[in-house]
């Protein structure tokens, strides 16, 4: 592993453990020449993801870049980081268990917004934003409208 802070080629694993929900590897790691401390991470991956944007373009589908955009969403809530990791791997397991090479932008989407919608209303909402495109105030009622019927039928049942 190629070192972050100087660049030397070969760094040494100094304490291996896996995450608490098990789907990861988490390794210590010192680099020989400039004595830095960092961590990765280690996690399966069961197949190449390609990921068809509404142009048509297809990229490879970047774990991270979710990751970034959940956090987004998420930015100065109250949730857990802990949670946040738990939902991302959760997703990227719904993901690659799909058994498809390629996954719409749009797919992914969905399956974003009902992963936050579990998690926190307001990030569920400000990924809507973006992933809907909103343009009008209106966009946001409609939406804010949507999860009040869901929290009256979910009252109705209990």
């Amino acid at each position: 592993m190629k070192c972050p802070y100087c660049g030397a080629p070969d760094t040494q694993v100094k304490d291996s453990r896996p995450t608490d929900d098990g789907t990861s590897i988490r390794r210590r790691r010192v680099c020989s020449d400039c004595g830095g401390r960092f961590t990765t991470f280690e996690r399966v991956q069961l197949r190449e993801l390609t990921v068809v944007k509404r142009s048509g373009r297809k990229v490879a589908f970047d774990r991270d870049k979710l990751s970034r955009s959940i956090s987004t969403a998420l930015r100065k809530r109250p949730v857990d980081e802990e949670r946040v990791e738990r939902l991302v791997n959760g997703l990227v397991r719904q993901i690659e268990s799909l058994g498809e090479s390629e996954i719409t932008s749009e797919q992914i989407g969905r399956i974003v917004m009902k992963g936050l919608k579990a998690l926190d209303d307001v990030a569920y909402v400000r990924f809507a934003s973006v992933y809907r495109n909103f343009s009008e105030a209106k966009d946001f009622t409609a939406v804010l409208d949507e999860l009040s019927i869901e929290d009256e039928t979910k009252a109705e049942e209990a």
